[in-house]
């Protein structure tokens, strides 16, 4: 088995490199990152799980970094079987908080670094005749809360872009699953932007308070990708939420959200106070 993770060197993309090594034996990992320091790391520790690992650097907003990539694993490994587009950064902020700037880098890394590594990576598997791209959304994708627009709407396009690339590569033997997690303990706050320190704050909090450990959500992933679902949801409250949204008639759904809208602001007025 050939995988390879970008933004495998921290967070829940080292986790999911980590599960694939436990559950695999002689498997092939690339981790493709940015931070070298971490991703060699990671290496080492797949390593001494038995894996065949290496890292190489890779700015997914990069056509040349993806290039080769690509096509370092094309001669070194002849192939790959599992692509984890894993790589993401976050954004908060309401309309007014948030630049074009800001849209436009969460777009690039989020959204397009994943249509990148995506185009990259689809010969290779249309020749070997099989592949499995594993999509990583957010359940913001899904369920948005507010003073995170940009994020929401990249995730959002993220389950879109699954479902149609799942469809157009069903003929070619080609799976794809998207995972929508909720909120849990990883370090994607250290790639927050935003221009208003309550966005931060209030960040940070739903991550501290988070149920799920990123070694719980690999895990997760790892049994339903096994089993070949689409899409992935890996947190009890939100399939609750997903659900809800989905049966309740939308006006009762949306003064639902309302509510808790109120309960933000009010929140993030008082920390910017």
């Amino acid at each position: 088995m050939r995988i390879v993770v970008t933004g495998g060197a921290t967070g829940l993309g080292k986790s999911l490199a980590i599960k694939w090594a436990e559950k695999n034996e002689k498997i092939k990992i690339c981790i493709a990152d940015v931070n070298s320091e971490r991703g060699n790391e990671t290496v080492h520790e797949l390593t001494s799980l038995g894996a065949d690992a290496f890292f190489i650097s890779c700015d997914i907003t990069s056509d040349t970094d993806v290039g080769k990539l690509a096509s370092t694993l094309r001669t070194k490994w002849e192939g790959v079987d599992y692509v984890f587009n894993n790589a993401g950064v976050a954004t908060g902020g309401s309309l007014l908080d948030e630049t074009l700037e800001q849209w436009q880098w969460v777009c690039d890394i989020n959204m397009l670094g994943m249509v990148r590594v995506s185009r990259a990576f689809l010969p290779m598997m249309k020749t070997q005749g099989h592949g499995y791209f594993v999509n990583i959304a957010s359940q913001a994708g899904l369920t948005p809360i507010p003073y995170m627009g940009s994020y929401n709407a990249m995730k959002a396009a993220v389950v879109a872009f699954s479902e149609t690339i799942k469809l157009e590569l069903a003929p070619d033997n080609i799976n794809v699953s998207v995972v929508c997690p909720s909120f849990f303990k990883t370090n994607l706050d250290e790639s927050m932007r935003s221009s208003n320190p309550a966005s931060h704050t209030m960040l940070k909090k739903l991550f501290a308070k988070a149920d799920l450990s990123k070694e719980d959500v690999a895990n997760i992933v790892y049994e339903q990708v096994m089993a070949k679902r689409f899409l992935i949801l890996t947190h009890k409250l939100g399939k609750q939420a997903y659900l809800l949204k989905k049966l309740l008639p939308s006006k009762r759904y949306i003064n639902m959200m309302l509510s808790k809208t109120k309960a933000m602001k009010k929140a993030m007025a008082k920390q910017s106070a």
